[in-house]
């Protein structure tokens, strides 16, 4: 038996034993009743968002035939526990970042950001016009889930730290905060990775418990208030160059629905992908603005550092390249991306240096 069937038949043993025990779908005078969990406390910048545009565009486009109600983190199931939450049937539905869940497959995380991966734009050409959806939806009918990409925060920054980065040995013993595959390459480098929910990073930051910590970028962080406890901001990080969001449907739910209202998800999802990047890109500028006006001291890692995390990144994938399925998506991610990249830096990244050049 393969890893892929024995996931199938292991991973999902007791998942399928749960969806077994699923309540009756919940209706009144016509209208489906549809329970959102979240990874996201409730008006996390951004993020929350993301969540709270999908549930209306879904309500709006249904006519009343769909409600979906939302669960911010901790209302119903804590932060990383909304996974194990739908497909079980507990809720029908999350919306979270799925590199929150490598513990459940690591091929999870390509659906987020991984190392040195794709841009939001790269990822969206491989998700919709390659074999991205594709392999989403088969890690999904492991686990009982319907997947759809619905939400990207763009490039994110390098992180927030309590004083200055200026070597490789600088991250040994260094407790800071990032998940997923980044997180792990992170510790190849000595430091002593936590995965916190967003919610909790704040309060973390401020006691000492961390070091540091990355989020997401000038505008998310600026709303968390990680300058108020720390000056030192590096803009740029390889861990997550174009982090995705996901909305996911409990199959069995996903499946008890009308064609129609399967295309209302899918719609929903889509649109807020589109929506959600550009409400990050669209805040990020002038928060970076305000960030620098307030004292902090906006930097960049060194290319010593950069070396290290590309050798701690090789490592992560060492590690993981042995499993089939996240083998084969590798290779299909990184060709795709390679043949997007080839051409958005001929194109756009020539333009872009060529106008910041012309006009200054």
């Amino acid at each position: 038996m393969d890893r892929r069937s024995f996931l199938r038949t292991t991973a999902l043993g007791g998942t399928a034993a749960a969806a077994t025990t699923l309540a009756a779908p919940a209706y009144a005078q016509g209208k489906r009743k549809l329970t959102m969990v979240t990874a996201w406390g409730r008006g996390l910048a951004g993020v929350f968002d993301a969540a709270q545009k999908s549930a209306d565009i879904i309500n709006t486009m249904s006519d009343g035939s769909l409600e979906v109600e939302i669960k911010a983190a901790g209302e119903l199931v804590g932060a990383f526990e909304v996974f194990d939450a739908v497909t079980s049937g507990q809720a029908d539905m999350y919306h979270a970042a799925d590199y929150y869940f490598i513990s459940q497959h690591p091929a999870y995380a390509y659906f987020t950001s991984i190392p040195f991966g794709m841009t939001a734009t790269e990822l969206n050409n491989w998700y919709y016009f390659g074999e991205g959806q594709k392999f989403h939806d088969q890690l999904g009918e492991i686990f009982g889930l319907k997947p759809f990409l619905a939400g990207n925060t763009g490039t994110q920054a390098g992180g927030w730290f309590r004083k200055e980065i200026n070597s490789p040995e600088d991250f040994n013993g260094l407790k800071f905060r990032m998940p997923g595959l980044g997180g792990k390459a992170l510790g190849y480098l000595g430091a002593s990775v936590q995965n916190l929910p967003g919610a909790e990073v704040y309060q973390a930051l401020a006691s000492g418990a961390l070091d540091g910590t990355e989020w997401i970028g000038p505008w998310a962080d600026e709303k968390a208030g990680f300058q108020e406890i720390t000056k030192f901001f590096y803009a740029a990080g390889f861990h997550e160059p174009g982090a995705g969001l996901t909305l996911a449907t409990n199959l069995d739910v996903f499946n008890s629905l009308t064609k129609a209202q399967q295309q209302i998800i899918e719609t929903a999802a889509g649109y807020t992908n589109l929506w959600s990047l550009s409400q990050f890109l669209m805040n990020n500028g002038s928060a970076l603005r305000r960030l620098k006006a307030g004292g902090v001291k906006v930097l960049q890692f060194s290319d010593s550092i950069w070396n290290a995390f590309g050798d701690g990144s090789k490592k992560v994938y060492d590690e993981f390249l042995g499993d089939d399925l996240f083998a084969e998506i590798y290779g299909d991610y990184t060709a795709s991306m390679k043949d997007s990249s080839g051409w958005l830096t001929a194109s756009e990244g020539t333009y872009r240096l060529q106008r910041d050049r012309v006009l200054g």
